[in-house]
């Protein structure tokens, strides 16, 4: 079932995570409060799995990002 916004409507849990197929960053920043967004260089559909330092360091920039 797809996300459905109303005009003006926003979600406004900080967020960080990234999935494939994701949408432009314009468009998720319209409905969504990004506080970290990183491209990974690496990994496929189970990245975690695959390269876990840099799923760590994913994680810990985003929780840092909230304390700042």
């Amino acid at each position: 079932m797809p996300l459905h916004f109303t005009e003006g409507q926003r979600v406004t849990v900080p967020i960080g995570a990234k999935e494939l197929p994701t949408p432009p960053h314009s468009w998720v920043e319209r409905v969504y409060n990004i506080t970290y967004w990183e491209k990974a260089n690496k990994g496929g559909h189970f990245a975690a799995m695959e390269n876990p330092k840099l799923f760590a360091d994913h994680l810990n920039h985003f929780f840092h990002s909230l304390s700042v």
